[in-house]
């Protein structure tokens, strides 16, 4: 079983690898290689730094524990296990650190994600709650420093989304929302409804971190592009160019489209970043199945299918299924104020991970 040690370890050799490849003149003269590996090697630079020092803090109390028992008087005994009492504490204070650094698996540092909002279950409904969802986590990524960019979008005629598909970049940003893969559903009186009765209905989240260029490596011959005209709310033809791309990958079978832009060679550019992060999505998936039985007691498996969470207007609550929270503010999460919510879920996966300090 895969423990947060072994998980450390690979991250800091990851690091090394990276420290050496900056110095690499190959991965110097190709400028896309070298922003990607800097990027990388920033992302990773400060667990790895705390990393090292958790290793030669453990190194230090070895070393005491040793002076301990070879000690011949009770004075130089007890100055060894002094030192070691305050090893052991600083070495704790720095393993919650590497928790909150650790916590939500291994692509818990990308600084870039994408995130796709569908509407499910109850109709017009449905798609007005995929767009309540998208605008909270607009203002969320507002109050985080975030930067948002649409990469997609399929309004409906009354506001709403039957999907729609931004990218995410920031300090976090794939730790914090990752959480949020899953079903989603609501609970409330439409503005439609003139008898005041609650309807449920659903939408989907599905978040996915961006890998870099050269973690997935696409040649056009790996993928169908179709070009199409644009269209508006409810089909409505707003764009008699063929800027819209869609894009067919071979291996797989998944398709992804933008039309978000006016220019065809920008649609290009969106619809490949979100291919790229699907088909890693997809690696990770895998990966994440064949581990299905070590990370059971996880909530950050990203499975859509499973509902997490449900939002009760009349009630002004939010629940969240996987750890039984209950928030009775829900009008303030909606409003942006999404991090209670996170703060209590990576405290989950924390506890769930604390245990693997090992001597």
């Amino acid at each position: 079983m895969t423990t947060i040690r072994d998980t450390l370890e690979e991250k800091l050799s990851r690091f090394e690898k990276l420290e050496s490849d900056l110095s690499d003149p190959e991965v110097l003269a190709d400028g896309a290689l070298m922003s990607a590996t800097a990027r990388e090697h920033g992302g990773l630079a400060r667990l790895a730094g705390k990393y090292r020092e958790f290793k030669r803090l453990t190194d230090e109390i070895h070393g005491c524990q040793e002076m301990a028992e070879a000690a011949e008087d009770s004075e130089e005994r007890d100055m060894a296990e002094a030192e070691m009492a305050s090893l052991r504490k600083q070495r704790e204070e720095l393993w919650e650190e590497l928790l909150s650094l650790t916590v939500g698996g291994e692509d818990s540092h990308r600084t870039r994600c994408v995130m796709e909002i569908r509407a499910g279950t109850g109709g017009d409904e449905a798609a007005l709650f995929a767009r309540d969802l998208f605008d909270m986590y607009r203002r969320y990524a507002e109050q985080k420093g975030w930067k948002t960019e649409i990469m997609d979008a399929s309004p409906t005629e009354r506001g709403g989304f039957k999907e729609i598909t931004l990218t995410l970049e920031g300090e976090n940003v794939f730790r914090d929302l990752q959480y949020e893969s899953g079903g989603h559903r609501v609970q409330r009186v439409p503005e439609t409804e003139t008898q005041g009765r609650v309807h449920t209905s659903a939408a989907t989240v599905a978040v996915m971190p961006e890998p870099e260029d050269v973690e997935v490596a696409l040649k056009p011959d790996d993928y169908r592009v179709d070009k199409f005209g644009a269209s508006g709310p409810g089909g409505q033809h707003v764009n008699k160019t063929e800027s819209a791309i869609r894009l067919t990958h071979h291996e797989t079978g998944i398709v992804v489209q933008c039309q978000d832009e006016k220019s065809q060679h920008k649609n290009l550019a969106k619809a490949l970043r979100v291919l790229k992060a699907r088909i890693y999505e997809k690696k990770r998936e895998e990966e994440a199945a064949k581990q299905a039985e070590q990370r059971k007691g996880l909530i950050g498996s990203g499975d859509r299918s499973q509902r997490i969470r449900t939002y009760n207007y009349p009630q002004n609550r939010l629940t969240d299924h996987r750890i039984n929270l209950t928030l009775y503010k829900l009008d303030q999460v909606v409003a942006g104020d999404v991090q209670p919510v996170t703060d209590a879920l990576i405290e989950y996966d924390r506890d769930q991970l604390r245990g693997d300090m090992i001597d």
